[in-house]
C-alpha cells in the first residue's frame, strides 16, 4: 500500500474506525499535515484534494464498513505532489475510468477533481483480493 508514496518526502498514515466520523477526522488531519508540510491551504490543489478525502473516506464508510472495521488513508507530498491514498479491506474494485464508472456520485466527483486539476487516479488491490487502496496523485 505504500509503494506509490515511497519517494516523497512527507507522509502521514491514519488509521481509524469506518464510522462516519473517520470522515471530519481524515479531512481535518489532512489540513494539519499539508501545513506542517508547508503547503498553504489557500493553494489551489488544497480544497479540491481535502474534498477527494472526504468522499474516498465517505465511500469507504458507506460501502466497506460490513467488511472493513478501519480505513486507513495515506497522505504523501513532495516538492510538486500530492499523494492521498484510502484503503479498506472490501474486495470491491470500483471502476474509475471507462464506460462501467459510475457517471454520479463520490467517485465521479473525485474522478472530475482529479483529472481537472491534472492528477492520476489508480485503484490497487491488496495481495490477498480482499481489499483495495484508491491512489490519486496531484501536482501542486
Amino acid at each position: 500500500m505504500a509503494a506509490q508514496s515511497a519517494g516523497l518526502p512527507h507522509r502521514h498514515v491514519l488509521t481509524m474506525p469506518t464510522d462516519p466520523s473517520a470522515v471530519r477526522t481524515a479531512r481535518e488531519t489532512a489540513e494539519q499535515a499539508l501545513v506542517e508540510w508547508g503547503i498553504g491551504l489557500r493553494h489551489p490543489a488544497v480544497d479540491p484534494a481535502l474534498l477527494i478525502v472526504s468522499e474516498l473516506v465517505t465511500n469507504s464508510v458507506r460501502h466497506a464498513a460490513e467488511l472493513s472495521p478501519q480505513v486507513t488513508v495515506i497522505y504523501a507530498a513532495g516538492e510538486d505532489c500530492l499523494a492521498i491514498a484510502v484503503h479498506d479491506r472490501h474486495p470491491r474494485l470500483p471502476r474509475l475510468h471507462g464506460p462501467f464508472a459510475d457517471p454520479t456520485g463520490g467517485l465521479a466527483t473525485v474522478m472530475e477533481l482529479t483529472l481537472d486539476l491534472g492528477g492520476t487516479a489508480v485503484v490497487r488491490e491488496d495481495s490477498d483480493g480482499a481489499g483495495k487502496s484508491i491512489w490519486i496523485t496531484l501536482p501542486l
